[in-house]
């Protein structure tokens, strides 16, 4: 049982270099712009494979005033992305079937994933804190 989810883990790190490289390298695809591949899971069964993407340009929304209409603009650059590598996922699994050499290359499915963003979000959040520490004592 363990080998079985170690060797899911090693094709599932497999899958997420090659992927890297290929979105990268293979797709000319305009509406996608900086994609990091930040994770896969795969089923048991290596027959499915959930790829978590962060889409690094969705500064859309930088000449916005407002904060939500700002947000707004990069949640929709954020699903036109996911939108453009779903539809591309047959296309980079008959690329992935060349590059890796397993019985049958798992489906793709691409998900945004959010933990880059909440992570700068956190670390504003105490930044701020620590300063208004600093200026309460002072």
């Amino acid at each position: 049982m363990s080998n079985n989810s170690s060797r899911a883990q090693k094709v599932a790190d497999l899958i997420q270099r090659e992927l890297a490289i290929l979105i990268q390298m293979e797709i000319n695809d305009p509406r996608i712009g900086m994609i990091s591949v930040t994770g896969v899971d795969i089923s048991k069964d290596l027959s499915f494979a959930n790829v978590h993407v962060t889409v690094m340009n969705t500064d859309s929304g930088a000449a916005m005033s407002g904060q939500e209409e700002q947000g707004d603009l990069d949640r929709l650059d954020i699903e036109e992305n996911i939108k453009a590598l779903n539809k591309a996922a047959g296309y980079l699994r008959t690329l992935l079937a060349k590059r890796i050499k397993l019985r049958a290359i798992p489906r793709i499915q691409f998900h945004y994933d959010d933990s880059v963003k909440r992570g700068h979000r956190l670390s504003s959040l105490i930044d701020k804190a620590l300063a208004a520490d600093q200026d309460s004592h002072s």
